[in-house]
């Protein structure tokens, strides 16, 4: 039985959307294709019509993750009064709730440690870059600073930063201790970049 060629696209981007989530919350070894596959009830070698590899298939994930993540932000931006925009980022970035679900949240924070230990010229790690460039381009226009150099340079303290603090605040284990963590951040990044 032939499928239409939408069924192709449909059933590629449900392995996408659930290999997108799959890495953020376990780390490329978490999104084993047969497990992935199984779980969909797709067959394993029906990957392989999709997907060239595993390394095609985790850097699709990983800007399918970041598109995911970019339009939660985009949403919390345009919702911002003029000027409050990048406390509205920062909100959303450090808010308990993505905390607590590195499945649904940014992948820079979920792999740029797995990341790091890849060759400088692993696909994976080039298209962090790609889209770390990308985010950083389009959050600026909304930073404090006089010269579009200091808006970038302000932009990308702001998004290390946030992603490591939540990657520390991943690691509390009281829900307290990590909103009191999160909540002192958020007032110290909106301080430091003049917000």
């Amino acid at each position: 039985m032939r499928y239409p060629a939408e069924h192709k696209q449909e059933t590629r981007n449900r392995i996408l959307r659930a290999a997108a989530r799959r890495i953020r919350s376990r780390g490329s070894q978490g999104a084993a294709i047969g497990d992935l596959m199984r779980d969909l009830h797709l067959t394993h070698g029906g990957f392989y019509r999709h997907f060239d590899s595993k390394d095609d298939l985790l850097v699709q994930a990983f800007e399918e993750g970041h598109g995911e993540f970019l339009h939660r932000v985009a949403t919390a931006l345009q919702r911002a009064p003029k000027g409050g925009e990048i406390k509205a980022l920062i909100d959303t970035y450090l808010d308990i709730e993505h905390c607590d679900n590195a499945a649904d949240g940014c992948p820079v924070a979920a792999l740029a440690t797995e990341l790091a230990r890849q060759s400088p010229r692993s696909r994976a790690r080039l298209a962090f870059e790609n889209v770390l460039k990308a985010r950083t381009a389009m959050l600026a226009r909304f930073m404090p600073g006089a010269t579009e150099e200091e808006r970038l340079q302000k932009t990308r303290m702001l998004m290390s930063g946030m992603s490591g603090t939540l990657t520390v605040a991943r690691v509390l284990t009281d829900k307290e201790q990590k909103k009191r963590f999160l909540e002192g951040a958020k007032k110290f990044y909106l301080h430091a970049v003049g917000g």
